[in-house]
């Protein structure tokens, strides 16, 4: 078995809400709790789940965009949760993000080539003419052309846009990208061109991958694993055929069932799980299981107890009662 390169454990991130004249923190919104698991080196961790789930706010914690609010980070051996920004800066190298929107996540005043050129003027990686050669590399890497350098984002188109972003956290050289809904805001033609080059990608560099989306068929094509998330809490992890063939959770199994099918007769045969009730709010989860509003399966001891994240058998890990 490979060796962990990312060890999450208890992960939790709540954002505090003030009120009142003195601003006072009156409640907090658990946007991730409690979230442990594993990648290890060289594979890809699909995380799935509605939106509201946390899935990118965990992203965005484990990078260390949003400061944790309790649990460890351990990249590589050494828990990172608890570093300043300036012991941060020789991690910031291995760790790098693709972001959702690539119309937002790009400088409108910057070149192409500034852009992709800054994390490796802020690191003092490489002198002018190997920091152009890099620059140049990179753009052919991803499908561009070294003419597009000197050009500004709003030339490009938005999957354009994406691979200038992906080229941008390629340009350190890191070990692990986290990979926030890339293709989601794309036409579903460049997405798969998007996924092919990041599998092409991470086989030619070895990279490991968090790869976060909506895309429930995306997921399963590009993930070795998949979890999936609910109101801030992991709820199912597994090898990814094993959790599509085998769903356990009775939300991975009303997600799954959502997936459209390209035969109509297939699609027509195919039994949708609809869920009903009210999502619960993050600011104050109810107590026991916090699916339990929504589940057809649910029993009094989900309303009196919180179930535990374990492994059903061949590391299919499940938080339910029924297991």
């Amino acid at each position: 078995m490979n060796k962990p390169l990312l060890e999450i454990k208890n992960l939790k991130k709540y954002f505090p809400i003030k009120k009142g004249l003195f601003n006072k923190t009156a409640h907090y919104l658990k946007a991730v709790d409690n979230v442990s698991f594993t990648i290890n080196k060289g594979e890809t961790l699909g995380l799935v789940g509605e939106s509201g789930c946390g899935k990118t706010t965990c992203g965005r914690t484990i990078i260390k965009l949003y400061e944790p609010t309790d649990g460890q980070i351990i990249y590589d051996g050494v828990d990172i949760a608890k570093f300043s920004d300036k012991q941060m800066l020789e991690y910031r190298k291995k760790m790098q993000m693709i972001f959702q929107d690539p119309y937002a996540s790009l400088d409108p005043r910057m070149t192409v080539g500034d852009i992709i050129g800054e994390a490796i003027d802020i690191h003092k990686l490489m002198g002018p003419k190997e920091r152009e050669e890099r620059i140049q590399y990179l753009l052919n890497r991803v499908g561009l052309n070294s003419e597009h350098a000197s050009r500004y984002p709003h030339e490009f188109s938005g999957g354009q846009r994406q691979r200038i972003g992906i080229a941008r956290a390629l340009a350190v050289q890191p070990e692990f990208i986290i990979c926030d809904e890339p293709i989601s805001a794309l036409d579903v033609s460049i997405q798969a061109q998007v996924v092919n080059m990041l599998e092409d990608l991470q086989a030619d560099l070895g990279l490991t991958y968090l790869f976060i989306a909506h895309d429930l068929s995306m997921v399963k094509h590009i993930s070795n694993r998949v979890g999936v998330m609910y109101l801030g809490k992991l709820v199912e992890l597994a090898e990814s055929n094993e959790l599509y063939t085998k769903p356990l959770h009775p939300y991975t199994q009303a997600l799954l069932s959502a997936i459209p099918i390209p035969d109509p007769d297939e699609s027509a045969k195919k039994k949708r799980i609809v869920l009903e009730g009210e999502i619960p709010s993050p600011i104050d989860p109810p107590p026991g299981c916090r699916f339990k509003n929504r589940c057809r399966y649910a029993k009094p001891i989900c309303s009196e107890q919180e179930p535990v994240f374990k492994d059903v058998g061949g590391g299919h890990f499940v938080a339910c009662h029924l297991y």
